[in-house]
């Protein structure tokens, strides 16, 4: 049921080897809200009359603004809010304010770092090159010609390929993306012993954040999806599952007891806390200092990358919607977290 009066389905750009267009179209199929996909020159699909965005990333979204007029929004997280506050019903934020904010941490990690496993994979070892060279076009132009497809996969992969440094993917840091892609699967087979999605019987944001890069690691790139494969398929059928989850009938009682969470759920958070978190401490830092380059250890390895500003302000909203916690409510949290290493995050006081 919306709580505004809808009566277009939403016009979004994306595509599907989009991870970030994938988790929303999720979403948006879970939460019922009605949807038309605009896959830019296929099937006579345009964009004439909507307005462009600041920024041309993958989904936007096309969203009456306060005048009714439609304005294009990018970035998934602050979406899923603004869709939260327009349609009623099917949430995905946990109802607890710890859970809420657990769920805030983990769909971040998806989004900041396990994007790192995705498009290092699929462009640092050849098979997936060629794949994803061969297809990504494709989907832009299904009736293409060899000789037509050649030049166009070729651009793809060479700048894709060139901007591999933006994720920090190179010599020194693949081995500890891979290691931590490995691990993740690990722990997801590992939770769903237990529960069907991260925060309980019905799916959250992080849920959609994480299978959004799932649906390329575990279902399309040749080299992680042979170790997903190898390692969980309970996670590649969780992917499949999630997909489409239009049918499902969420209760209030389904998300997990903000009192007693599960040590499998804390064991994804000794993850992030391993990894995501000195990674964007260390860019923080880089940033603040004004470094060219980010050098710290991350799992014990170097790790070398290009200062990333808009994870500077991932940290900054992290510590944000940390200190809009009630007393009590940090307290429950800092202490679920303690020696995850996520308690880091919350070390230094906001600025106002």
């Amino acid at each position: 049921m919306s709580a505004l009066n809808h009566s277009h389905a939403i016009p979004l750009k994306g595509a599907p080897g989009s991870p970030y267009t994938r988790k929303m179209i999720a979403i948006l199929r879970y939460r019922q809200i009605p949807y038309r996909l605009i896959i830019s020159g296929l099937f006579g699909a345009e964009l004439e009359g909507l307005p462009k965005p600041k920024v041309e990333l993958l989904p936007t979204f096309f969203l009456p603004d306060r005048s009714g007029e439609l304005e294009a929004v990018v970035d998934s997280t602050p979406i899923i809010r603004r869709l939260e506050d327009d349609y009623t019903g099917r949430s995905v934020i946990p109802s607890h304010p710890v859970t809420a904010f657990l769920d805030y941490l983990l769909e971040d990690f998806a989004d900041e770092w396990l994007t790192k496993a995705m498009f290092h994979y699929r462009w640092y070892y050849q098979a997936d090159i060629d794949k994803a060279g061969a297809t990504l076009p494709r989907w832009r132009g299904l009736t293409l010609t060899e000789e037509e497809l050649a030049p166009l996969s070729d651009y793809i992969k060479n700048r894709q390929i060139s901007r591999l440094y933006v994720v920090g993917s190179n010599d020194t840091t693949a081995p500890v993306i891979e290691d931590s892609y490995k691990r993740l699967l690990t722990l997801m087979s590992e939770h769903m012993n237990q529960s069907s999605f991260m925060f309980g019987e019905r799916p959250a944001a992080s849920d959609f954040g994480l299978y959004g890069q799932l649906t390329q690691l575990a279902t399309f790139d040749p080299t992680p999806m042979a170790i997903a494969v190898d390692l969980a398929t309970r996670v590649v059928a969780w992917v499949g599952v999630v997909e489409d989850l239009s049918g499902m009938n969420p209760q209030p009682d389904d998300w997990c007891d903000a009192d007693n969470l599960s040590d499998s759920l804390r064991n994804l958070f000794v993850e992030v806390g391993r990894v995501y978190v000195p990674a964007l401490l260390a860019n923080a830092a880089a940033i603040e200092s004004g470094a060219a380059e980010v050098e710290t250890e991350i799992d014990g390895r170097p790790w070398v990358q290009k200062p990333f500003p808009y994870q500077a302000k991932c940290l900054q909203w992290l510590r944000q919607q940390f200190v809009a916690l009630e007393a009590a409510d940090r307290a429950t949290l800092l202490e679920f977290l303690a020696g995850t290493g996520c308690e880091r995050l919350f070390a230094k006081p906001v600025r106002a």
